[in-house]
């Protein structure tokens, strides 16, 4: 098995044993057509070096690769729009291996559309191919823009003809795989809650601490709440400062590193819309672009309350409340960073974060979200690109003086990284919707690819201009 060096397997969760999951199998799939495979992401964890035919092995028919135990379903619960559900679990994906990255960091390896579990509640456990290509583009966008998020390893087309009632069927079939921090959610700690298991939630909260908090003392759950708190509040922020909308904000869709996963009907903003949903389904906007820091603090509240079994209300409510404030500190950060200047201190940050967000507002749907970031990036080392650009019309009056003044006082973070080609382009990098649809209609009309491979070494590009590492 030409694994390299680096892979380091350590399958962790499988030592907490049946009560938090199932054993299963992956489906027998028809075919096995490798659409996609992150080589940089396989290169962190020792797997770069399989070729296309052991890929496919490992990844889309599921051979264990090796000091794995075989793959296990894992069980949770969940509020689905504020309703709880207690028939839920790994429908369609289980978690394949966990091995550990060159930093020591413990990665999951887990699965959509594999097929069947005890949890698919009548469902197929498949995947579309087209949410699989959709998975793929989400990640890897906002990767790209400094999200914590999950990453699309591998996607590899299954040869199946699936039926379903919200899109023209049928339709191709996919399995996907992601490399995600942990897929340990809230949802797992509410189905302990539910049964009144205090030892399940005494055990979770120990494994949690030791391999994702480590910082955390022994047996302290409101600590460990507080870095949920923390970590959940930077994964807010920076989808705000993306404009990204996740669509889907359940219980189950939240996890205990603040790591983004699990893309269904997301968008990215094409311009300022605080009621802008993602999902069809969201007649009540409760998952809006504005809405989602109100949404993961609901969502948190539900995980405080199953803390109660083995810690007490005062000091639970004391790190649920930390939100707020690590919500506020944590967008100006972002926005810093979106940006490409360096902090000031909070007042001038807060100017700063306050200016850019009337600007957007004022600019309407003439000004897109991204374009700004894009054309103001590294402040004054920017200013001359940014008005003989193609907006340039558009930055004019009092809104851009007050900007320009909030962003002038910055000094800009590593300006250096304005030399990649990137920013020698009158236009960003996007995702909005007309170019996903349009990349999905090369695929299903013609089986062309090239669009999607495309779009995704615009992205890479995209990443590779904006982290050039920056100066401190």
């Amino acid at each position: 098995m030409p694994v390299s060096s680096a892979y380091r397997p350590e399958p962790r969760f499988f030592d907490l044993g049946d009560e938090y999951g199932d054993a299963v199998r992956a489906a027998d799939f028809p075919q096995a057509t490798l659409r996609f495979r992150n080589d940089r992401a396989a290169g962190e964890v020792g797997l770069e070096t399989l070729s296309d035919a052991e890929w496919i092995d490992h990844l889309g028919r599921f051979q264990l690769l090796p000091g794995q135990p075989g793959p296990i379903a894992m069980r949770y619960h969940g509020h689905q729009f504020r309703s709880y559900n207690p028939d839920l679990g790994d429908g369609r994906g289980f978690l394949a291996a966990q091995m550990r990255d060159a930093s020591g960091r413990l990665l999951d390896l887990g699965t959509k559309g594999s097929g069947r579990t005890p949890w698919s509640r009548g469902a197929d456990g498949r995947l579309t191919l087209k949410g699989g290509v959709r998975e793929v583009l989400a990640a890897s966008m906002l990767e790209a823009q400094g999200v914590p998020t999950s990453r699309a390893f591998s996607l590899i087309e299954t040869g199946e003809a699936l039926e379903r009632g919200d899109e023209p069927s049928p339709t191709r079939s996919a399995v996907l795989v992601r490399l995600s921090h942990s897929h340990i959610r809230f949802g797992t700690f509410q189905r302990a809650a539910y049964f009144g298991r205090r030892d399940q939630i005494e055990t979770l909260v120990e494994h949690i601490r030791t391999l994702y908090h480590p910082h955390v003392p022994a047996g302290d759950a409101p600590a460990l709440l507080t870095a949920i708190v923390e970590a959940s509040a930077r994964l807010t922020a920076r989808w705000i400062a993306t404009g990204f909308v996740h669509g889907v904000l359940n219980t189950d869709n939240l996890n205990v590193t603040g790591e983004s996963f699990d893309y269904g009907p997301w968008r990215f903003l094409p311009f300022y819309e605080p009621g802008f949903t993602a999902a069809y389904f969201d007649q009540t906007g409760l998952y809006a672009f504005a809405r989602q820091p109100e949404a993961v603090f609901w969502n948190l509240t539900q995980l405080a309350g199953c803390l109660k079994l083995v810690a007490d209300v005062e000091p639970l409510t004391e790190a649920l409340n930390g939100f707020g404030a690590a919500y506020i500190r944590e967008l100006r950060t972002a926005f810093l960073m979106r940006l490409g200047v360096k902090s000031l201190g909070e007042a001038a940050d807060q100017r700063l974060l306050d200016a850019t967000l009337a600007l957007l507002r004022e600019g309407g749907e003439a000004l897109r979200w991204e374009p700004l970031f894009f054309d103001w990036f590294a402040g004054f080392s920017s200013s001359a690109r940014a008005l003989a650009g193609p907006r340039k019309a558009l930055y004019q009056g009092e809104a851009i003086d007050a900007f320009r003044f909030a962003l002038f006082e910055h000094e800009p973070d590593a300006p250096e990284r304005l030399e990649h080609p990137v920013f020698a382009r009158p236009e960003p990098e996007e995702m909005l919707i007309d170019e996903v649809e349009a990349i999905w209609t090369a695929i299903e009309a013609s089986d062309d690819w090239a669009p999607f491979h495309d779009k995704l070494r615009r992205i890479e590009e995209a990443r590779l201009a904006y982290s050039v590492a920056p100066a401190r």
